[in-house]
This record gives structure tokens, C-alpha cells and sequence, in this order.
């Protein structure tokens, strides 16, 4: 399965690869740093590696530790919306996050000090690989270049503030994303591949991808048509029900908690909870 990943070099430089067994082929250029997102426009399988290391010599990033968007789906399975008790809308609902929100597989989220109402949200993750404007739902898949698992960590009392979410989604270091990037020739059966939210090892998420209101696609042509698509921008497609804010009692994260998000064949993404200190 083709799976590429950024990562620090040993040497603290940025650059990208191909997982090979328990080893990384470096495909960024030697000597400097290199960003996954300045190659997905390109055939990332015919890049020839400046060296490899092993697995466990480098540190991850975000898939993307650098997109120039980040762009999440709320409200898009069925379940999450009933629990909510909101009304299901003609359109996808859109909210943003920075690029600083994003932390690495196996890197703490952090629960800012703000706040006691820090809930799990898995979700499954698009990178785009080829831009473009106005893309038609029909052409939406050739512009992905991977899928990777995503945890929109939310700030449930600030996302609540008013009518925007923003707030309450982009704190920093409140996002996990990770471990790497699926390349969709390997995920023929994506629908099927499920959302499964662990929270210190008890289910708390189970859903198929097939269940989202709004396919991947439709979700392409719809931000593609406000926003133009680069390659490297990211689309969190949503969250299945089961989040700890709906629960009773209310289920939320807190320092010393580990969150896992599984997505079938897409993999894995485990992120411990810290309490931020100020």
C-alpha cells in the first residue's frame, strides 16, 4: 500500500517519503527542507529517494504540515445530525482551521486551559493533489491525491460563543493528523472503510464512510466553487455521532486521556491528551 508521510529528518530538517517496511525513503530534495504538498501535482510513485532512513529515526508531521487551506465539513452523517437536533440543510455546512491546529500522529493534542468541554470528533481526511475552480462532482475525485485519518478536536463552549464555529475549532495543537497519506488507487473500497473513534480504549465512534450525507465529491465541487483548490489544501469531511458533547453524562478529553481514530485500510491515528499550562 503506497503511504507517504512528512516528517523530520535525524538532522531536524522537513522533507517527505515513502514508507518501505520499517523504513522511509526520502523523496524531498537533499540538504534542504521539502514539503509533501509542492509534490502531489506530480507522480509521487516515480520520485527516486536522496536516501533512506529507518522508521523510527524520524519524527512525524501532519500529513500536510503546511496547507495553504484546511477546510471541515460539519454536520455531514445523519447521526451526528439528529443528536445535535439540528435540521438536515440542502448544503454542506463549512468551517476553517489554521495550519497551527494541526499536530502529528502520536503528538499530544492540547486542552487549552479555556475550556473543560474538549470533545473527539473522527473524521476522515482529503488531501487534494491537482487545484482547480469550480470542479464538477463529476471530475471532484481526479483532483485527490490521498485520504488520511483527521481529529477535529473541538472547544465545545467557545464553538458555541455565537453562530460561527470558528472559535471553538482552532485552537492550537487541537487537531490530529496523521499518520499518512493513502493514495486512492489503494482504497478501491473507501465507503466501506469505517470512522471508529476510541477514547481510552472504549468505542465511542462506529460508522461507515459511506454513510456521509454529502460525498466526497460534492464536497469538492461545492468549496471548489468559493474557494479555489491548491494542491496540499485539506477536507475534513465530517464526524459520525457518538461525540462526547451529546452524551449523558458528557464524555469530553482531558490531560492524561489517549484518543484513537481507526479508518480501516486508511490507518490509525493515536494522539494523548495534555492540559495546556499556562
Amino acid at each position: 500500500m503506497a503511504r507517504y508521510i512528512s516528517f523530520l529528518r535525524p538532522d531536524g530538517t522537513a522533507s517527505f517519503g515513502r514508507i518501505e517496511g520499517d523504513a522511509v525513503a526520502d523523496l524531498g530534495t537533499a540538504g534542504t527542507s521539502a514539503y509533501l504538498k509542492d509534490a502531489l501535482d506530480g507522480d509521487l510513485a516515480a520520485l527516486p529517494a536522496t536516501t533512506t532512513y529507518a522508521y523510527a529515526d524520524v519524527k512525524l508531521l501532519p500529513v500536510i504540515p503546511n496547507p495553504s487551506k484546511i477546510l471541515c465539513v460539519g454536520l455531514n452523517y445523519a447521526t451526528h445530525v439528529a443528536e445535535t437536533g439540528r435540521d438536515q440543510l440542502a448544503y454542506p455546512a463549512i468551517f476553517t482551521r489554521w495550519a497551527d491546529s494541526l499536530v502529528a500522529h502520536g503528538e499530544p493534542m492540547v486542552r487549552p486551559p479555556e475550556t473543560t468541554r474538549f470533545d473527539y470528533e473522527g473524521e476522515l481526511a482529503v488531501i487534494i493533489g491537482k487545484g482547480g475552480r469550480r470542479i464538477s462532482r463529476e471530475t471532484a475525485l481526479e483532483h485527490v491525491a490521498g485520504y488520511a485519518v483527521f481529529h477535529d478536536g473541538s472547544v465545545r463552549d467557545w464553538q458555541r460563543h455565537n453562530i460561527q464555529f470558528t472559535p471553538g475549532k482552532t485552537f492550537p495543537a487541537t487537531a490530529g493528523f496523521g499518520p499518512a497519506l493513502v493514495t486512492p488507487d489503494e482504497l478501491p473500497d473507501l465507503a466501506e472503510q469505517r470512522v471508529q473513534t476510541r477514547l481510552n480504549g472504549q468505542l465511542v465512534q462506529d460508522q461507515p464512510v459511506s454513510d456521509l450525507i454529502f460525498d466526497i465529491a460534492t464536497v469538492i465541487a461545492y468549496c471548489s466553487t468559493f474557494a479555489p483548490l491548491s494542491p496540499g489544501d485539506v477536507i475534513a469531511t465530517g464526524t459520525p455521532g457518538g461525540v462526547g458533547d451529546k452524551r449523558n453524562p458528557p464524555l469530553y478529553m482531558k490531560g492524561g486521556d489517549v484518543c484513537e481514530i481507526s479508518i480501516g485500510k486508511v490507518g490509525t491515528l493515536v494522539n494523548p491528551i495534555i492540559d495546556e499550562v499556562i
